[in-house]
């Protein structure tokens, strides 16, 4: 009963919540898991696609405080030992993984569930299974969700770079020594869209596309950021979480891509996006299912 009369709640608030353009009641950090749970399953009822969604649930993410270690591997972990699940602060990739999870989900449980295998190697939860790096792990173990969309949205624009990427560096540099179970180290090309380019390729995002900042002078890593774009009222925004100003936030596409362009630190952008046979009305993906997903 009590679960039936959350709902019932919440069917009344969202709709009004949302044409109202106020949704400060709805922020994440204002909820409990119970109010998330329902949100869920109401939010799930709507008929809206994937991205419709990650819209939606993005905006209840903005005023965020940033935390670089908001989140880790459950309180009984070896090496990080933060949550598996926060929603008080959050990072650049945690936004993006939270998002994408709770877009795809109709309850807590299952939103849990989908969070981990976004996160890691087919779900199974430790610091070696951690998808840590976003071009050479996270969008590779997501295909089954993602498709990388660089070429796609910036055709003859697009441009590649070739690195060499060491788990073992990484760990190292976490003072851990044991490497059983650790990736040898890879060399990878991914596609990127110059920075130069940043405008021209802005007809060709779409809403809910997911971006990474590629690093120049760099020989061992490509991306430590992530963001989102979104279109509100027809205006395309950049929505990140970030050091740079401490919170979850929203920047107009113009004014962003200025920015990076006159950054010495980055030499473009790659670009990722829900895959179109996922991305339809309605549309939820069960935990049980990815297995399925992934075999295709």
């Amino acid at each position: 009963m009590q679960k039936f009369l959350g709902h019932l709640i919440w069917l009344v608030l969202l709709p009004a919540a949302c044409s109202a353009g106020d949704r400060q009641d709805l922020k994440f950090v204002n909820l409990s898991h119970g109010q998330i749970d329902s949100l869920l399953t109401v939010t799930a009822a709507r008929n809206m696609t994937i991205t419709e969604r990650m819209h939606f649930y993005s905006d209840l993410f903005l005023g965020m405080p940033y935390d670089l270690v908001c989140s880790g591997d459950g309180v009984d972990a070896l090496y990080e030992s933060k949550p598996l699940v926060n929603f008080h602060e959050t990072n650049c990739m945690v936004y993006c993984e939270h998002v994408l999870a709770l877009s795809i989900s109709d309850s807590w449980d299952n939103f849990f569930n989908n969070l981990q295998q976004i996160r890691y190697k087919d779900g199974i939860i430790g610091m070696r299974t951690r998808n840590h790096y976003t071009m050479a792990d996270w969008l590779p173990e997501n295909s089954w969700l993602l498709e990388n969309a660089t070429a796609l949205v910036a055709g003859r624009m697009t441009r590649q770079v070739t690195r060499t990427i060491s788990h073992k560096k990484f760990f190292a540099g976490k003072g851990i020594t044991d490497m059983r179970y650790v990736l040898p180290d890879r060399v990878i090309t991914i596609d990127y869209v110059p920075k130069a380019n940043l405008m021209d390729i802005a007809p060709n995002l779409k809403d809910g596309d997911i971006g990474a900042l590629i690093f120049d002078n760099k020989d061992d890593i490509f991306s430590a950021h992530m963001f989102m774009f979104y279109l509100r009222d027809g205006v395309l925004a950049t929505r990140e979480s970030s050091s740079s100003k401490m919170t979850t936030f929203e920047t107009p596409y113009p004014e962003w891509a200025g920015k990076i362009s006159s950054s010495k630190r980055y030499i473009g952008i790659s670009l990722m996006r829900v895959r179109d046979d996922l991305n339809k009305p309605g549309k939820i993906i069960l935990p049980w299912e990815i297995a399925g997903l992934k075999s295709k």
